[in-house]
């Protein structure tokens, strides 16, 4: 009787241990105010329909693989899809004091204004490699010299591990180029969904070790909370054509199942600003673009973030478009051109067009 009595007991209390100690506090109270959507792009055009429908087929032949071959072949497929395009950029691989990525430079750049991006990939794909293309759109929009940094992923590093190793490039570019040791003149720290995390917690970071801080960050549909609390997480996994199927199962799943799969993925609690840029002090922060869909499930990360930091003094722009792909910027349809145009603009507003422009 005793054990059936405690098994009980650790059956309830188990799970609510689990949702207090990881969960954190309620944020529903930054769902509001809604921004209003970029209104010059209310449609998908005809190019991004065809991008999705293509998505779409190849999920659905995708060869049925185990968990390492299948990741493998994730990493290879993105990285082959980043190389394939060509860029009017060059690029300058380097691994210098354990600092590692590849340097995309336009024409005409500027090189002492640099940016630091931080590839997607849910913390697991993605390199330099396969981000090219976004990283040369995001040098000749900003007039910079890119770094787009190789930081180890999951699961065969720590996650704590891919973090301090965009701190040390973070630290690395302010003092480095393309052609070698030289002060940065404007820096830019940028990322794209887990990499958009990242980049948002880097922001804090340099503030609370009082580092050289940031003139700017611009992020493309970032995770914000990884106690994975935004209500967009379940009301758009069914419209989310690049997120949806993969994390949809685990969004829905209880609270406590969902928390746990968090810290045992991350090994960090999930409410630490460590991973969860949302949940820490977002006051005194740099400029920040944001740019999300409404269709994605990212969408609420970004109107939550964006509210409290607004309320906390930061400066933040966020901008939705309606009906685009998860980091729509990596493809060539043109919401990506109009997203580049607003990035451009958000740049010269903030810290000028730079020299040549």
């Amino acid at each position: 009787m005793l054990t059936v009595v405690f098994g009980g007991l650790l059956f309830v209390l188990l799970p609510l241990g689990i949702v207090l100690y990881f969960g954190g506090v309620d944020y529903s109270q930054y769902d509001h105010p809604r921004p209003t959507p970029v209104t010059s792009q209310l449609g998908a055009s005809a190019a991004h329909n065809h991008l999705v429908n293509l998505i779409q087929d190849e999920r659905a032949n995708n060869p049925k693989l185990g968990q390492k071959k299948m990741l493998a072949h994730m990493r290879a497929q993105m990285d082959e899809r980043g190389v394939a395009h060509q860029i009017e950029a060059q690029i300058r691989p380097v691994c210098i004091d354990g600092v590692c990525g590849e340097w995309v430079v336009s024409p005409k750049s500027d090189q002492g204004r640099r940016v630091l991006y931080i590839h997607g990939g849910a913390y697991m794909v993605g390199s330099p490699r396969s981000h090219r293309r976004i990283a040369a759109r995001m040098s000749q929009a900003s007039n910079a010299a890119v770094f787009v940094v190789e930081y180890r992923l999951l699961p065969e590093h720590k996650r704590i591990v891919g973090i301090e190793d965009c701190r040390n490039a973070y630290l690395w570019v302010l003092g480095n180029g393309p052609d070698g040791p030289a002060d940065a003149k404007a820096l830019i720290v940028a990322g794209d969904s887990s990499g958009g995390n990242i980049a948002l917690s880097l922001l804090t970071w340099a503030r609370d070790t009082h580092q050289r801080a940031v003139d700017l960050a611009v992020v493309f549909s970032p995770q914000t909370d990884l106690t994975l609390a935004s209500p967009s997480l379940v009301s758009n996994a069914k419209t989310d054509v690049m997120q949806g199927e993969s994390f949809g199962p685990i969004v829905k799943a209880p609270k406590f199942i969902r928390l746990s799969f968090s810290f045992l993925m991350h090994r960090i609690n999930p409410r630490s600003p460590i991973v969860s840029p949302l949940r820490g002090d977002l006051n005194a922060l740099p400029p920040t673009l944001f740019q999300v869909s409404g269709v994605e499930m990212c969408l609420d990360d970004a109107v939550r973030y964006t509210n409290k930091a607004t309320a906390q003094g930061s400066s933040v722009t966020l901008q939705i478009w309606p009906s685009a792909l998860h980091v729509w910027q990596a493809f060539e349809v043109p919401e990506a051109d109009e997203a580049f145009e607003e990035v451009g603009s958000f740049v010269a507003k903030h810290i000028g067009k730079g020299p040549g422009r």
